[in-house]
């Protein structure tokens, strides 16, 4: 396309690469809201959703564990599901961008900025 000109023709096709690349995170990045994840503690009494961003979505807490004895206890859950729910998120998020990574030809653990 570009012959003659010395490494301008290599120069436009990285630009192209990398304008591709740009476009491939910018989607994951929306991918990524919508993907669920699950985090749950207590055997499942207590479940929280989440996007793989991270981000809380959804609580569910099983109504046979409010005793007001057990205040602590709840609380406990609560934040040990929603820790569970953000751990598989950040686990989810990095499978996606090795997934691209390898799409795009990079070595899967070169860290790109997000």
């Amino acid at each position: 396309m570009l012959n003659g000109l010395g490494g301008l023709g290599d120069m436009a096709k990285m630009m192209k690469t990398a304008q591709e690349m740009q476009g491939k995170m910018t989607q994951l990045q929306d991918d990524l809201a919508n993907i669920s994840v699950t985090g749950e503690s207590g055997a499942g009494l207590v479940t929280a959703t989440a996007n793989a961003k991270g981000v809380l979505t959804g609580l569910n807490i099983d109504a046979s564990i409010f005793d007001p004895n057990e205040k602590e206890v709840v609380e406990d859950l609560i934040l040990a599901a929603i820790k569970d729910a953000q751990a598989k998120a950040a686990d989810r998020s990095a499978s996606e961008m090795k997934a691209l990574q390898q799409s795009l030809g990079l070595p899967t653990d070169m860290k790109l900025p997000f």
